[in-house]
């Protein structure tokens, strides 16, 4: 299916069956609309770590920072929407709890119906999946209005974690440092370091590290560029050195990754 359309898939097709794609935080092209039916796990979103259970609804626009570590049993849907569709999409990223039982299951009817579109196959497929995507962007938003999901004012310290988060995902493909990140958000490296690390249970270097860490992969599994030209492009100063961070953070070089 060509990437500019709308795109429905499992949780296990979304991570292409490697725990990586989701777990090492990343942010993507496309809107994410994640609808967790079974299991539990955690997820990074909003520079903030929490829990993950059944009938949560996780909204992840594109370029936001995100990881999601997924428990054994944990099952559900992904709806991939393109950046530039003419949707009314939500601009910030949201983790539902949804207890409401009718809404539980209008938003599984929906996931459902686009799957057949998707299976059956008929004339003016795109049309009926757009359709029914625009009727889950009407479920979400009326979620999003609710009293019992109005997102409370985070405290300073997650507010700074996020700003941090979004910085990442915005100075792609190169990135910085960690202290070029904290002058660039008016605080000492220390101050950084601990707000985030209490917000997401890692440092604000540890996830600059997973970031390129994915971005390599992604890379190197999806491209033809060599390891050099691909060291290049993520900032890296020596294809040499780009292998000696591939092989701590991964447990393999490049070349076996590839």
């Amino acid at each position: 299916m060509l990437h500019s359309q709308i795109q429905l898939l499992t949780l296990a097709q979304l991570s292409g069956g490697q725990d990586w794609r989701l777990a090492l935080a990343h942010d993507r092209d496309h809107h994410l609309l994640i609808w967790i039916t079974r299991g539990q796990g955690r997820l990074l979103l909003e520079g903030q770590r929490r829990g993950l259970g059944p009938h949560n609804a996780l909204w992840i626009p594109a370029r936001s920072l995100f990881a999601v570590e997924l428990g054994y049993q944990c099952a559900g849907h992904a709806v991939l929407i393109p950046e530039d569709s003419s949707l009314p999409l939500p601009d910030t990223p949201r983790q539902l709890r949804i207890r409401d039982v009718q809404a539980q299951a209008e938003l599984s009817a929906l996931i459902e119906q686009t799957q057949r579109e998707m299976q059956q196959g008929r004339p003016l497929q795109q049309d009926a999946i757009e359709a029914q995507a625009a009727l889950m962007s009407v479920w979400l938003r009326r979620q999003i209005m609710l009293d019992e999901h109005a997102a409370a004012r985070p405290k300073a310290g997650i507010r700074l974690s996020a700003r941090f988060c979004a910085l990442v995902a915005r100075r792609t493909p190169k990135g910085g440092s960690m202290a070029e990140h904290a002058a660039e958000l008016g605080v000492t490296p220390t101050h950084l370091t601990r707000a985030v690390k209490a917000a997401t249970g890692k440092s604000a270097a540890a996830l600059l590290n997973e970031y390129s860490s994915h971005a390599a992969r992604r890379l190197l599994g999806e491209t033809d560029q060599t390891a050099a030209e691909i060291a290049a492009f993520l900032g890296f100063g020596s294809a040499a050195y780009f292998t000696r961070f591939m092989q701590q953070h991964s447990g393999l070089p490049p070349s076996k990754l590839r």
